[in-house]
């Protein structure tokens, strides 16, 4: 798919609008599953997602000049453009006298310490899995790499990361259930 995705980026880069859709078609199921992940709103995701695909129409001819695996490209448009969504969702400044009624927002000891034992658990049973599991687990559902970049940066099939995370979660599920 990803030769397929290259291939429409340069047609794209020559303004084809029939490029520019099929691409559409291909990719915006996993751009749209990528914007809800990070802005967490429908709404606002569909509206990331057509002005993500405009920035490609835009931006498509660096793409041809990067050198780039294509849905890696595509992926970080969307994720920087629905970080930067997220910046400007943020309030820049709050009135200040709402400063002086802020509540500690640190748990209390005996919240900290169910923490501290929660992470704990997590941590012994990520222990259990393969060392390379582990890393590929912390990629996917900490750091938020798509399971594409996991194959790539490990060289191996993506049906292959994909029967790992599986199988991962699943021993790590059955480990915090003891």
């Amino acid at each position: 798919m990803n030769d397929d995705v290259a291939v429409l980026l340069s047609k794209v880069a020559l303004r084809e609008r029939s490029a520019l859709n099929e691409l559409y078609r291909k990719t915006s199921p996993k751009l749209f599953g990528l914007c809800i992940r990070l802005l967490k709103d429908k709404g606002e995701a569909e509206d990331a997602l057509q002005d993500i695909f405009v920035k490609i129409w835009q931006k498509a001819e660096s793409f041809a000049a990067s050198g780039h695996n294509a849905m890696a490209w595509l992926n970080a448009i969307a994720r920087y453009h629905c970080i930067d969504k997220l910046r400007i969702r943020a309030p820049v400044a709050q009135d200040i006298d709402e400063h002086w009624d802020i509540a500690d927002p640190s748990p209390n000891p005996e919240q900290a310490t169910s923490l501290r034992s929660e992470g704990k658990r997590i941590d012994r049973c990520m222990e259990e899995l393969e060392a390379s599991r582990a890393r590929a687990v912390r990629a996917a559902y900490v750091e938020g790499a798509s399971y594409q970049e996991l194959a790539d940066s490990l060289g191996v099939p993506l049906n292959t990361v994909r029967t790992w995370l599986r199988r991962s979660l699943l021993s790590l599920r059955e480990c915090l259930e003891r």
